[in-house]
């Protein structure tokens, strides 16, 4: 006879609430790994989209994504001559802001030579960009579609392509178009502010800057022999593919990734308290049936396996749910929830211990349960 499961086949409306409120207690948890795990894949998704093995920028900068970033554009044919470089490419970031159905979308407009290393790597609906001005790819998470058309600084551009998966570190989604177009909307000058330059006598600037060159090696270049040859240069800093992925997930998101993992850590030990005082108040609405048991002669491990049993079940139950849970919206989410079987079977570890910490609680106010209890009225 399974006293634990009796007991709750007794009160089993309570224990399937019980379980249910802990399921969504666990599943913030769960979340909260994968939002973790998922600003990681947000930072190296670009990055890893690109496949660069050398990022040249600007001297004295770790950019584009960690500081600003301007070299010329004719920096990509000095780099293509260096022995080991198989292709490159100039390439731009900025972010915008868009308003589409009445609402404002924040986008990140990246610009690449067609071509050449740095646009995206492979589409899920419509056709790479042939034409050199006024057509894009965007990212799904967009909701743009093959043949709509945007407002971008002064012009129109018509989607002509849909990727999917690259996004920015912070979660904005990605749009591509050429480099040329990119440099008119990132240095273009309004109508007025052209005029009112003009009037004060100033002269226009060249406006043939990218932000990064990016290279790719042939198999056999060490990148990092290719990168000290570049080095010398002296007004130029230069990155391997490795060194940027580095910089981004130990520097850009240090901060961000250390203000989850205290939330982690926070709710984590909030649902131990949480579920220590759950078993303990299950346990004292059964101190008179323990008391019972033990009036029979019932040895304590029957009493310490009925508690266990419980912690144990609620556990199992609560985090199998809450993880479902999970999984069933983290598509809906604004945030990339990514969840690595590691880290769910480290989690469900850590239930199960705090589960079983949790119960000692309840088995110490069991075992000092008096017998007489059960004689009292």
């Amino acid at each position: 006879m399974n006293l634990a499961w009796r007991d709750i086949r007794h009160k089993l409306g309570r224990f399937v609430l019980t379980c249910f409120g802990l399921s969504l207690l666990l599943s913030v948890v769960v979340m909260m790994a994968g939002i973790y795990r998922g600003q990681t894949s947000d930072a190296l998704a670009l990055l890893r989209a690109i496949r660069a093995d050398i990022w040249i920028v600007e001297s004295g900068t770790l950019g584009p994504f960690a500081e600003a970033s301007s070299i010329p554009g004719d920096t990509r044919e000095m780099v293509a001559r260096i022995n080991g470089v198989v292709e490159a490419g100039s390439i731009t970031m900025q972010n915008v802001q868009i308003e589409r159905s009445g609402r404002k979308v924040r986008l990140q407009v990246a610009g690449y030579e067609p071509g050449r290393p740095g646009g995206p790597i492979h589409l899920v609906a419509g056709r790479e960009i042939t034409r050199s001005h006024y057509e894009l790819i965007a990212d799904r998470q967009t909701g743009l579609a093959v043949g709509e058309m945007i407002h971008l600084g002064r012009n129109d551009f018509t989607v002509v392509g849909v990727t999917s998966g690259v996004v920015t570190l912070s979660g904005d989604s990605i749009v591509y178009m050429t480099l040329r177009d990119a440099q008119q909307l990132q240095f273009d000058l309004a109508p007025s502010a052209t005029r009112r330059e003009a009037a004060r006598g100033a002269q226009r600037t060249q406006t043939d800057f990218v932000n990064a060159v990016v290279a790719r090696l042939s198999p056999d270049v060490p990148p990092e022999e290719v990168a000290e040859i570049m080095r010398r240069w002296k007004h130029l800093s230069v990155l391997t593919g490795t060194e940027q992925e580095v910089l981004m997930t130990r520097t850009v998101i240090e901060r961000a990734s250390k203000q989850i993992g205290l939330f982690l850590v926070m709710l984590t030990i909030v649902s131990a308290v949480i579920i220590s005082l759950i078993l303990y108040t299950m346990t004292m609405d059964k101190i008179r049936e323990i008391a019972t048991l033990k009036l029979i002669g019932a040895p304590d491990r029957t009493i310490i396996a009925l508690i266990v049993q419980q912690a144990l079940m609620m556990g199992v139950i609560g985090f199998v749910a809450g993880t479902v849970l999970v999984y069933l919206f983290k598509n809906n989410l604004p945030r990339a929830i990514v969840m690595l079987p590691s880290d769910i079977a480290t989690l469900f570890g850590l239930v199960i211990v705090i589960c079983l910490l949790a119960s000692m609680l309840g088995v110490r106010a069991a075992l000092r349960v008096d017998p007489g209890r059960a004689l009292v009225g």
